[in-house]
């Protein structure tokens, strides 16, 4: 048997592929330090997993509306109204999606045809590229430079298009650096976009883990209906990755049709975590004000202790929970790529950092590592300590 052409073009995420080297280093006895995969080391608070619990017990467990029950789309819509000051987004502008890569999975696949020029970020998640090759399209890479904080520009969007040009693609804040763009920048992007005809698809996910400036979402426009989708999801701010919720925001024509696809994909997102998810966003949010405050903890003694090493710089990011700090120092006196080093210092100190290529296609990311600090401080020191007695022996081979 052989798979489709389409199919072909999707690739294993490295993330997941460097968690699965990490287990088997691990299982010879080495105590792992991950710094790898981006998922909250706090627990899905009570009150949420109580909601679960309870629609259990109570027997709701069947399909549901397949653009997700009525409860939580007025939920979605009243918060991210409240949040982005969007100010009257209604529940028919709402689907709710099996987690984030499910929204973004669905609205390219829904918009691109074979031909069509897709503008991604360049290093970017990888879900992005893969997907809008596998519909057929062809991802237009941006380089994101150090000096400009890794930030996509309107001067760097400008640049690329072209008359194929259908889409956009911006993750802001931004995966793997930990960027985040000015409010010109949007603005600016948006200006684009729209003189040019342009879809906009805006994966906002890490939207509440901002630690210096403001964030502003492409919902403070007000033509967003006209060629905006808005993605986003629970898996971050609630600590919910494995409960699979994300959700996609656009005009209501547009959700009718999607809708399709959601009936011809996955019929429903899970009944139950749909209940948990509405009180997610209806119920108390003052936990995350202690877990944003421990993780800018987290964020400071990183960036400190990581531009402590030798050969390595990196940027104080503003967002998110990623750095992506700069080893090319390092690979020059060594004669490695970014990978080599990646393995390196996985295999011989147990200590996980995806490398920027291949992990985060296509070629910007060449010469950084992307570091998760999703875990307590001593663990992070410990880490650190790993990596300063790998890279001085590297050093002193070279």
């Amino acid at each position: 048997m052989s798979f489709s052409n389409s199919v072909l073009q999707l690739e294993m995420e490295k993330a997941f592929e460097y968690l699965d080297k990490a287990r088997e280093v691990a299982s010879r006895g080495v105590d792992v330090i991950s710094f790898g995969i981006g998922q909250p080391d706090t627990p899905t608070p009570e009150h949420i997993r109580e909601a679960a619990k309870k629609a259990l017990d109570e027997g709701f467990t069947g399909y549901v509306s397949p653009p997700g029950i009525p409860e939580l789309r007025e939920a979605i819509a009243n918060y991210i109204s409240e949040f982005t000051g969007a100010g009257d987004i209604k529940p028919e502008e709402v689907i709710v999606t099996p987690g984030g890569k499910g929204a973004i999975f669905m609205a390219i696949a829904s918009y691109i045809s074979p031909g069509d020029e897709v503008i991604v970020q360049d290093p970017g998640f990888p879900a992005y590229e893969c997907t809008v090759r596998y519909a057929g399209g062809k991802p237009v890479f941006i380089p994101l430079k150090e000096e400009e904080g890794f930030r996509l520009t309107p001067e760097a969007v400008q640049e690329h298009i072209t008359p194929k040009t259908k889409m956009i693609i911006l993750n802001n804040p931004h995966n793997p650096t930990g960027s985040m763009c000015t409010k010109q920048d949007i603005q600016g992007i948006l200006e684009i976009a729209k003189e040019n005809g342009i879809i906009v698809l805006s994966d906002e996910i890490y939207d509440h883990f901002i630690y210096e400036g403001q964030f502003h979402s492409v919902l403070e426009d007000p033509d967003w209906r006209d060629y905006i989708l808005y993605l986003n999801g629970f898996s971050k701010t609630y600590s919910m990755t494995g409960w699979r919720l994300g959700y996609i925001i656009t005009n209501a024509k547009a959700i009718e049709r999607l809708t399709v696809f959601a009936v011809n994909n996955f019929s429903c997102v899970t009944s139950f975590a749909q209940k948990a998810a509405v009180v997610a966003l209806t119920g108390p949010q003052d936990f995350f004000k202690e877990v944003l405050a421990e993780y800018r903890r987290r964020r400071d003694f990183t960036v400190e202790a990581f531009n402590s090493l030798p050969g390595v710089r990196v940027l104080k990011a503003p967002a998110t929970f990623y750095l992506f700090p700069n080893v090319k120092e390092i690979l020059e006196q060594t004669g490695m790529t970014t990978e080599q080093f990646s393995l390196k210092m996985l295999e011989e100190k147990g200590v996980v950092m995806p490398p920027g290529v291949p992990s985060f296609p296509l070629k910007a990311g060449e010469g950084y590592v992307r570091v998760s600090y999703v875990q307590p401080i001593e663990r992070i020191k410990q880490g650190v300590e790993r990596l300063r007695q790998g890279i001085e022996e590297l050093l002193e081979k070279a």
